[in-house]
């Protein structure tokens, strides 16, 4: 093949592999495959903690998960969230968290109850996650929101019940952060030159880092 012709070849290859995307199309690298729906929504369970965005269909009672939380939970829980040995309380510690030894339970600490439903959902049982269904973590949930006094022995647990429930510490978080530097809008156009930013502190000659005196003395810089 000629020195002039591979040049012209290369280039034809080039345009052909090119042609679908210049034409608006995606091009096809040969990697990978398009995933289905099903394996998108196998990913997609994230649930919104404020309004609960994501909840599934499904429904669950406290009793029905008195039952499933005495199988699943409570060899690690206890029979009433107290907790095992060094197992996480899930009831109690109400007004504890300005104290010595703060307990920052589901009902004291926690602001959104929907996160309950996402955390068991994503993370529970701890040997085995993923294996509880939907009705079975709506069951827990409400379970587990009676042991804290938040909903009534009749509450049932559904993607509309339960982003209801107000949670105790949910006004003690703060949902903006205060700093000047975070808050402020970006500068787009016509911003501030850096040149006429001046550094107004500098650690340089304050002798912040205490020199040694023995033998190695001799190698700080002076």
């Amino acid at each position: 093949m000629s020195r002039l012709l591979k040049p012209f070849l290369s280039f034809a290859v080039f345009v052909s592999l090119a042609g679908p995307a210049a034409a608006g199309e995606a091009p096809l690298y040969g990697y990978g495959t398009r995933p289905t729906q099903a394996q998108i929504d196998a990913w997609n369970i994230d649930v919104r903690g404020h309004d609960g965005v994501g909840l599934p269909a499904g429904s669950g009672s406290v009793d029905q998960g008195s039952e499933v939380f005495a199988e699943k939970c409570a060899a690690c829980h206890g029979t009433f969230g107290e907790g095992v040995d060094r197992w996480p309380k899930l009831a109690g510690g109400e007004g504890t968290l300005r104290a010595d030894r703060p307990e920052p339970t589901v009902g004291s600490y926690w602001p959104f109850a929907s996160t309950l439903y996402d955390y068991i959902d994503r993370a529970m049982p701890f040997p085995n996650p993923r294996t509880l269904s939907p009705d079975e973590v709506y069951a827990l949930t409400a379970y587990i929101l009676n042991l804290n006094n938040l909903v009534p022995g009749d509450f049932v647990a559904d993607k509309d019940s339960l982003p209801k429930v107000k949670m105790p510490n949910h006004d003690s978080f703060t949902w903006e952060d205060p700093r000047p530097d975070t808050r402020a809008e970006p500068c787009m156009t016509n911003c501030r030159d850096p040149k006429e930013i001046a550094i107004t502190s500098t650690a340089e000659g304050k002798t912040l880092t205490p020199r040694t005196t023995g033998p190695l003395d001799d190698m700080q810089p002076k």
